[in-house]
């Protein structure tokens, strides 16, 4: 990465501030998009999802989110107040397919003790694993 960028990578505070920010945001999503369905489900079906559906939909949720906000314009709402924007290693906007794997890559980066994350105080341009693995970067909006 060019000297000039390396101005424009967000340090890894606000990153992890944004990333804290985004879960309480994603928390009225997923009560509108995940828990009501599954209560008016029960209400008038008299139906319970078994904790697997339950699983699977929470993740479904999170997947059409995360894509389609990255892949269509590379913020999502956390992302535009904390001013950081997901585009690719060339300052392109990022593809579906790569919004995908950011996703997938994701959980385990976060999961595996934050493993992922703590990649970026090492990496050479300051990025998280998932990221140099995606082809995508962070960069200050």
């Amino acid at each position: 990465m060019p000297a000039s960028d390396t101005a424009r990578v967000p340090g890894i505070p606000r990153r992890l501030a944004g990333m804290f920010y985004e879960t309480l945001l994603l928390l009225g999503v997923l009560a509108l998009l995940l828990v009501l369905p599954h209560i008016l489900l029960g209400a008038f079906a008299h139906l319970t999802a078994t904790p697997a559906t339950l699983r699977v939909h929470l993740f479904l949720v999170l997947l059409v989110y995360f894509v389609w906000l990255w892949s269509n314009g590379g913020q999502t709402l956390a992302m535009k107040t904390w001013r950081v924007r997901v585009q690719t290693k060339d300052g392109l906007p990022v593809r579906p397919a790569q919004a995908l794997l950011r996703f997938l890559l994701c959980w385990p980066s976060i999961g595996l003790g934050g493993a992922g994350i703590l990649w970026a105080i090492f990496d050479r341009d300051g990025q998280f694993l998932h990221d140099r693995i995606a082809g995508t970067r962070l960069v200050m909006a």
